[in-house]
């Protein structure tokens, strides 16, 4: 529902904005002839995007355990997943992961904060300035590292919906969590599979999975919402990725 909920809320702002500007001026350029037609897209904006915000959030489940991240999480509402080959030998490729910085994917900070202006975790941010690798600013920052495997995989986990009852302590305290109503909890890895000697298919996965139906309707609002820019995000972050790995 990625696809659908994003078309709708989108589509639904872009006839809202129209109609809003057609009742001060109509676009009749647009055939917005009248302040009535106007008020028709205002209507049918808000229509499309409620619609696309309450979509259903089916769970999925993973077929089979293929990886540390299968295993943190085996079933999830919202998720996405992008692959990039990369000409460098899985070590390589696992010390990139480590060693990228915010400086080294393009718009990293500008799509991040969009996504979360306010994120502060006891005074660290994912976003502060800083040439430390990425992941290391990101664990500071309320992450977790769920699972370290070089250099086949690392999987991150941090809640995105929280009740406020308890803090996590790590990993374990992160399930624990879901258990409860009111949580949602999202992780991310990165594996690297080695196609064949000095070449790799690197790939990132991020799945979150809410804990009761409250916690997935506001979540969905959210995803839905910031999915295009996260979908963004992550194709830079690998290219990124490949770039160091790749240097001589």
């Amino acid at each position: 529902m990625n696809t659908a909920g994003c078309l709708l809320i989108y589509g639904g702002g872009l006839l809202l904005c129209v109609g809003v500007a057609s009742l001060l001026r109509p676009m009749r350029f647009l055939r917005v002839t009248s302040r009535r037609k106007a008020l028709g897209l205002v209507l049918a904006g808000l229509l499309s995007a409620s619609l696309g915000a309450s979509l259903p959030a089916p769970a999925r489940r993973a077929s089979s355990m293929q990886s540390h991240l299968d295993r943190w999480v085996p079933e999830w509402q919202f998720g996405e997943y992008h692959a990039l080959d990369i000409d460098a030998s899985p070590d390589r490729v696992y010390r990139a992961i480590r060693e990228v910085t915010a400086d080294d994917i393009f718009l990293f900070r500008t799509l991040t904060w969009i996504r979360n202006p306010a994120r502060r975790v006891e005074g660290a941010s994912i976003l502060a300035p800083s040439e430390r690798p990425i992941v290391d600013v990101a664990l500071e920052g309320g992450f977790f590292m769920l699972d370290d495997d070089p250099p086949h995989e690392l999987v991150m986990g941090t809640l995105v919906l929280w009740d406020g009852l308890s803090r996590p302590t790590g990993g374990d305290g992160l399930l624990d969590l879901l258990r409860r109503p009111g949580n949602a909890l999202a992780a991310i890895n990165f594996r690297v599979v080695e196609q064949r000697e000095g070449s790799c298919r690197l790939i990132t996965e991020t799945r979150t999975y809410a804990s009761d139906d409250d916690a997935r309707r506001k979540f969905a609002r959210y995803w839905r919402v910031i999915y295009p820019g996260s979908s963004l995000l992550r194709h830079t972050w690998l290219r990124a990725i490949r770039r160091h790995a790749e240097e001589p």
